[in-house]
């Protein structure tokens, strides 16, 4: 089972790991489109204000463009610990054991505008470009990112459970991978969509199938395990499940 992360624009400060090496991370044929994008964006960070415009930076997160600067000689640390925010807050996996930690770092994977697929052990600088981002002279991601991505995704053994964002996932879709939407119900029944919450939840749930030592090896096994898990989780069909929460 491979389970699909979003990152985070927020990232973790420092890292006693060596320089990036862009030849460590996982699905090394990335490594050409991995090298052209890290290249331009050492390029722009030369120039702070082309930086700025082109990452959608104000003048307060000048930070930023010099961590892009040092992509090749900061710190580097496992991904799992790199990104931060309200999902990796719930995914917590400061507090796995160590038979845990070893299942997470097998079954999870991080999609990035950057590197395109970072392994949760895989070790990496802090850095900042998103999905949605344009870097001067090249393509958009999505261009780059679909042809090279798509087929190593898709040749992927296994379940896939894609709970990236709509942008990274829009880099390259998986066939036939699961989804997971999330919808908030009222006491009266009425459900909406949860927005950033959202990202909590599927935090939470991340966390159950990154420990679990099952393998479920389709979606209807793996709405079991969730439901054992004491998920609320439905299925209509197909390939997506929903995750329904109490609202708040």
């Amino acid at each position: 089972m491979l389970v699909l992360l979003p990152p985070s624009e927020t990232k973790a400060p420092g890292g006693d790991g060596a320089p990036l090496d862009l030849g460590t991370l996982v699905a090394p044929e990335l490594t050409p489109v991995r090298a052209e994008l890290t290249r331009a964006l050492l390029e722009l960070a030369a120039d702070v204000p082309a930086s700025r415009a082109a990452l959608g930076l104000s003048a307060k997160q000048d930070g930023e463009i010099a961590r892009n600067a040092a992509l090749f000689t900061s710190g580097t640390m496992p991904a799992l610990q790199r990104y931060t925010g309200v999902l990796y807050d719930a995914l917590d996996v400061g507090s796995l054991t160590r038979a845990q930690r070893a299942r997470a770092d097998r079954r999870l994977a991080v999609g990035s505008a950057l590197f395109g697929l970072v392994g949760a052990a895989d070790r990496i600088p802090a850095y900042r470009l998103s999905a949605g981002s344009v870097l001067p002279g090249l393509p958009t991601l999505r261009s780059l990112w679909r042809p090279a991505l798509g087929p190593v995704l898709a040749g992927r053994e296994g379940l896939v459970v894609d709970l990236r964002s709509g942008s990274y996932a829009a880099l390259a879709p998986v066939p036939r991978a699961v989804t997971v939407s999330v919808l908030s119900e009222r006491p009266d029944g009425t459900r909406s969509v949860v927005s950033h919450f959202s990202k909590a939840h599927k935090g939470r749930l991340a966390r159950i199938l990154a420990t679990t030592t099952a393998e479920p090896d389709g979606v209807v096994r793996l709405r079991g395990l969730l439901r054992r898990a004491g998920l609320h989780v439905e299925h209509d069909g197909g390939m997506a499940l929903t995750l329904v929460v109490p609202a708040d």
